[in-house]
């Protein structure tokens, strides 16, 4: 079977993308930070508040996969993974900043046809919030937000370099996560045969923290087209799901599943989806917890080894 030259395009380019990703996380999860070990229910509370807090200090490395049904008159089915890696970097005693990367990889059907599409990369979008490493009951960031032209076909993508402002607050109350982000991009350069871009994108999140790392979520993302034609310019989702915080062996992941109406869509679009991710979580750890976790280790390999017959 041979590839198209946009899917050979697309998964050369994730090979490109995924080492460097991992690469930043390997680095950075290996700065300790301050503190006591936890115990095992105040380790998950803490990663529960760190996972639903976009500017958190934690590194996160999101696989969310976005599936969009009866789109068309054909009713046709879009799927769009998103690699979303999440990497704090601190810039000095008091601030640091959450670098946090969309990369969409989107199967997109032709909207007059009942077969065939298009698949490959969508547009890149980067975020870069400056945070305080200490923060009050409210939480917060501002930054910049780009729309990089990185699509491999034309349907894929605006094919315009857009920026604009980002913001994110929330706080947290007991077992609550309430919060919003927000930006607003304007198309800056790219093709001058493609429409111009001035858009919005809001989400807001509401989180209940359950026993043994469940949770209810609801995080809608509603954007506004600013430059569609009336009728047009809004997509206002509603709903949510359920989500768990567990370990995979060693490695914490974090796991919701998720389903969305539109209330309000363009013509065309999609009315309802489905929203399913696992995130692979980096808390760093003190020298203690490293201290401990290597006599965790130790400890299984001492059973493994006497559990082995001798010779």
């Amino acid at each position: 079977m041979s590839l198209s030259p946009s899917l050979r395009r697309t998964l050369s380019s994730l090979l490109v993308f995924l080492p460097l990703v991992l690469t930043a996380v390997a680095q950075q999860a290996t700065a300790p930070a301050s503190g006591s070990p936890p115990s095992d229910e105040a380790a998950t509370e803490h990663l529960h508040k760190a996972v639903q807090n976009p500017v958190a200090n934690l590194i996160s490395v999101p696989l969310q996969n976005n599936t969009n049904f009866n789109i068309g008159p054909y009713d046709r089915t879009q799927d769009v993974l998103n690699i979303q890696p999440v990497i704090p970097f601190n810039v000095s005693k008091n601030w640091m900043v959450i670098a946090r990367i969309i990369q969409p990889i989107i199967w997109q059907p032709y909207p007059t046809a009942t077969t065939g599409g298009e698949f490959g990369f969508g547009d890149m979008n980067p975020s870069f919030f400056l945070s305080p490493r200490k923060p009050g009951k409210m939480i917060w960031g501002v930054g910049p937000a780009f729309v990089i032209p990185t699509a491999t076909n034309d349907i894929l993508g605006q094919g315009k370099l857009s920026i604009g402002p980002s913001f994110v607050a929330l706080v947290q109350p007991k077992h609550w996560t309430l919060g919003a982000l927000i930006n607003n991009v304007w198309s800056v350069a790219g093709s001058g045969g493609r429409p111009s871009v001035n858009q919005m994108l809001l989400q807001y999140f509401v989180n209940y923290n359950l026993k043994k790392g469940w949770y209810l979520s609801m995080s809608p993302i509603l954007t506004a087209n600013w430059k569609a034609s009336s009728g047009n310019v809004w997509t206002v989702p509603f709903g949510g799901g359920v989500g768990r915080i567990m370990k995979l062996g060693f490695q914490p992941v974090n796991l919701t599943a998720q389903f969305y109406g539109n209330a309000v869509y363009p013509a065309g679009t999609s009315p309802w989806g489905m929203r399913l991710q696992i995130a692979f979580l980096f808390p760093k750890l003190s020298k203690q917890e490293e201290k401990m976790m290597m006599e965790q280790k130790l400890k299984q390999l001492e059973q493994e080894e006497k559990s082995q017959p001798q010779k």
